[in-house]
C-alpha cells in the first residue's frame, strides 16, 4: 500500500482540502441549517468560534499528508479545538444526537470533496491509495466525534451533579429554617388551650406575640426561599436590562415601608443615580436584603435612624460603577465580619428578644449569591455602634455577539 505522504495522492488531496477549508466549513454550516434547522450564529456565535470548523479542517487535511506514523491524536491543537467545541455545544443545549450528526454530516462533505477533488484534477490513484485515504478521514472524524461527544457527556454530569448538589443543599436549608418557628406555632397553638394562658390576659399577650413573631418570620422566610429557590434554577440565568437604579431602589424601599416606620427609620434614596445595564430582579433582591437588614439592627439608642442608598453620580473610565447602602445602626462585631455572607450565620442573634427581630441567617447569603450571578463585587465597613455601610461595584456588561 502506498503511503500518503506529500508525495503522493494523500499529499495532493491534503492540498486542496486545506485550501478549500473555508469553502468546506460553509458549506458543512448549510447543511445543518437545512437538515438540523440551525443558524451559524446559534452554532458559532463569534468569529473565534467560526475558526473550529476551518482548523478542524486542516488538521484533518494535514493527518491526510502525514507519514503513517504520525497519529491525529497526538496533535494537541486539534484535540484541544474538539473539546472547546464540546463545551460550546454544551452550554447552547446541543444533543448528543445533533452532534453525531454533525459530525456524519462534515464527514460526507469532506468524502464528496476527495471524490471531486480527484475527478478534477484527473488524478490516477492507486486502490491502496484510495483506501488509505479514505481510511485516514474515517480515523480522523472518529477520533474527533468522541473526543467532541466525550467532552459534551462531560460537561453535562457535571452540570447534573452541580444541580443534584443544589437541590441537596436546598432542601437541608428548607428543612432546618423551617423546623424551628413551625415548632415554636405547634407549641404556642397548645398553651392557647390551657386554662394558665386563657384566664391570664397578659401570657395570652404574650404567646400571641410569639405567635405574630414566627408567623412573621416564616412568612419572611418563605419569600427568601421562593426567590433563592428561581434563582437557583438553571434556566434563569441574569436577564440583563437597563435599570433606572434610583426607580428599582425607591421601588424597593417602599416594600419595607411598613417595617420601616416601625422601628422610626428613616429609607433615604439618593436621586439622579444612572441608568445601568443589569438583572434587576437580583438587583432587587440584593437592595432588599441590605436595606431590610438595616431597619432590623438600627440602633433603638439613637435619636435619629436612617438608611442611605446612592453612588457614584457617573460611570468610571472603565465601565464600573459603584453603589452603596449604610445606615447608622448597631454594627457589626469585628470578630464576626468574616462569616458574614455565610449561610445560617447570624451576628445579632443574641439581641433577638431585646430588638424584637428574628431571621434565618441567609439574607447575605442571598446577597453575595445575587452578585456572583451578575458579576458584581461587594466591600463593607462596619463598626460597632456607629454603622454599616455596604459597597457594591458592577462591571460592564460583556458585549454580545
Amino acid at each position: 500500500m502506498a503511503s500518503s505522504t506529500t508525495d503522493g495522492y494523500g499529499g495532493v488531496i491534503a492540498t486542496a482540502i486545506r485550501a478549500e477549508r473555508f469553502p468546506i466549513s460553509a458549506q458543512w454550516l448549510a447543511r445543518l441549517n437545512e437538515i438540523l434547522d440551525v443558524e451559524a450564529k446559534d452554532v458559532f456565535p463569534s468569529d473565534s468560534l467560526l475558526d473550529h470548523i476551518p482548523l478542524l479542517v486542516a488538521e484533518i487535511a494535514e493527518y491526510l499528508r502525514a507519514p503513517e506514523s504520525e497519529e491525529i491524536a497526538a496533535n494537541t491543537s486539534v484535540i484541544e479545538k474538539a473539546r472547546e467545541l464540546g463545551v460550546l455545544r454544551h452550554g447552547q443545549k446541543a444533543s448528543v444526537h445533533q452532534l453525531l450528526r454533525e459530525y456524519e454530516i462534515l464527514g460526507e462533505i469532506l468524502e464528496a470533496f476527495i471524490a471531486t477533488e480527484t475527478a478534477r484534477l484527473q488524478l490516477a490513484p492507486t486502490p491502496g491509495e484510495c483506501f488509505d485515504v479514505l481510511r485516514r478521514l474515517a480515523r480522523a472524524m472518529r477520533i474527533l466525534m468522541r473526543t467532541t461527544v466525550d467532552t459534551f457527556v462531560a460537561e453535562y454530569t457535571a452540570t447534573l451533579h452541580e444541580r443534584n448538589e443544589r437541590i441537596e443543599r436546598f432542601n437541608r436549608m428548607t428543612s432546618h429554617e423551617l423546623r424551628t418557628p413551625i415548632g415554636t406555632l405547634t407549641f404556642a397553638a397548645a398553651l392557647l388551650n390551657t386554662d394558665l394562658v386563657r384566664e391570664e390576659p397578659q401570657r395570652l399577650e404574650q404567646v400571641a406575640g410569639v405567635i405574630r413573631n414566627n408567623v412573621d418570620r416564616l412568612s419572611w422566610l418563605i419569600t427568601n426561599v421562593q426567590r433563592l429557590a428561581k434563582l437557583d434554577e438553571p434556566v434563569d440565568a441574569p436577564n440583563q436590562q437597563r435599570v433606572e437604579v434610583t426607580t428599582l431602589a425607591t421601588e424597593t424601599a417602599r416594600q419595607l415601608d411598613e417595617m420601616a416606620e416601625a422601628r422610626d427609620v428613616r429609607v433615604n434614596v439618593q436621586p439622579a443615580l444612572p441608568t445601568i445595564l443589569t438583572d434587576p430582579a437580583r438587583l432587587e433582591l440584593i437592595l432588599l436584603n441590605l436595606i431590610s437588614n438595616g431597619i432590623k439592627y438600627s440602633d433603638p439608642a439613637k435619636a435619629e435612624r436612617y438608611i442611605e442608598i446612592g453612588g457614584d453620580r457617573s460611570m468610571a473610565p472603565d465601565g464600573t460603577w459603584t453603589m452603596y447602602v449604610r445606615d447608622n445602626g448597631l454594627g457589626i462585631p469585628r470578630e464576626v465580619q468574616p462569616a458574614i455572607f455565610d449561610r445560617f450565620f447570624r451576628a445579632h442573634e443574641h439581641l433577638d428578644q431585646r430588638l424584637g427581630v428574628s431571621g434565618s441567617g441567609l439574607g447575605l447569603s442571598i446577597v453575595s449569591d445575587c452578585l456572583e450571578a451578575i458579576g458584581a463585587a461587594i466591600e463593607y465597613h462596619s463598626e460597632p455602634g456607629v454603622g454599616t455601610s455596604f459597597h457594591i461595584t458592577f462591571r460592564p456588561a460583556a458585549p454580545s455577539s
